[in-house]
């Protein structure tokens, strides 16, 4: 008959064995999978670690000191955020504080000598000009960077499109 449970299961449980059982074989053939591997299957080496055993502490490099000669570097793209020409250490950076502010905004860039904040940071998601910085804007470390003297973690293989059109440059 049509409307028959075969199976003398509630309308509800089948699904949740239907779950309850596959799962059990992913389970097990991932079991049985892991116990068959070769013995020379190549382990998985994290790249930016370099540390071949995932549990243990590789050596901790020392941290980098940051280029302090105040010296502006030349962007790599249009859109770069600039990068910090200087220590930023000890700096505070909070809700309510920022010390960036302190010689970067519109007010003390005179006495300061640094240069002000970009206009684009007064500008809410809107549109809207503000008479202060906006508060996505607020937090200057989540785009600008300090520059160190460091080798790069990975290979980086990027050329300015400026040097690529015009090799006399």
């Amino acid at each position: 008959m049509r409307g028959q449970n075969y199976c003398r299961l509630n309308p509800w449980a089948r699904p949740l064995l239907g779950a309850v059982l596959s799962g059990c074989v992913i389970l097990l053939s991932g079991a049985i999978y892991a116990q068959n591997a070769p013995q020379g299957a190549p382990q998985i080496v994290p790249r930016v670690t370099g540390n071949a055993d995932p549990m243990s502490d590789p050596p901790v490099p020392p941290i980098p000191r940051p280029i302090t000669d105040d010296r502006r570097v030349m962007r790599n793209y249009p859109e770069q955020p600039p990068v910090i020409p200087h220590s930023i250490d000890n700096y505070q950076l909070t809700l309510r504080t920022n010390r960036c502010l302190d010689c970067h905004s519109r007010q003390h860039t005179e006495a300061s000598g640094a240069p002000m904040i970009s206009v684009t940071h007064f500008t809410d998601r809107d549109g809207q000009v503000l008479a202060d910085v906006t508060p996505r804007r607020y937090f200057c470390t989540i785009c600008h960077v300090t520059q160190t003297n460091v080798k790069p973690l990975v290979p980086n293989t990027f050329q300015d499109m400026l040097l690529i059109r015009d090799p006399k440059r």
